[in-house]
């Protein structure tokens, strides 16, 4: 029994390593610029957003950042009011915590996938899975524009 949890121990290890290499992974680009926009996307959504560091926005974020989704402010301080209702700041960590599929970049835009599993509307007994994506413009090196799919509540 002790050796049985002893490999799941490392199995789950193994794992979260490989996890942490794949996001890395998905940082590179032949293109500078499409690496770096990348990276400052993927620490902005680590330390501010998953986070709850707040205090690192101005760090990753233009202040006339525009938000297009429904439910948050527009403005660098209008996310931080809008988060500051409920985000509580936890040590950030090395890898995005949601399950990201994938990093993609083009031009001044990254976009993020995640998978996202629902309950079936039709059977509540059942799930279903599917993907989302949050996309975000880069300038000058902060975050300045945020879209994604959310519907207003």
């Amino acid at each position: 029994m002790k050796k049985k949890l002893i490999l799941v121990g490392v199995a789950l290890l193994f794992a979260a390593r490989s996890f942490a290499q794949s996001q890395q992974q998905m940082l590179y680009s032949n293109d500078p610029q499409l690496a770096k926009n990348k990276k400052i996307v993927y620490d902005f959504w680590r330390s501010v957003l998953e986070g709850g560091h707040l205090e690192l926005a101005p760090q990753f974020m233009q202040e006339t950042y525009i938000q297009h989704n429904p439910n948050v402010p527009t403005g660098r301080q209008g996310l931080i009011d809008f988060f500051s209702k409920f985000a509580k700041a936890r040590p950030i960590v090395d890898t995005i915590q949601g399950p990201l599929i994938a990093i993609v970049a083009e031009g001044d835009r990254v976009v993020l996938s995640f998978k996202s599993v629902h309950p079936d509307p039709k059977d509540a007994t059942k799930k279903y899975t599917t993907t989302s994506f949050e996309m975000l413009r880069v300038e000058n090196g902060k975050v300045a524009e945020h879209w994604d799919s959310a519907l207003k509540e």
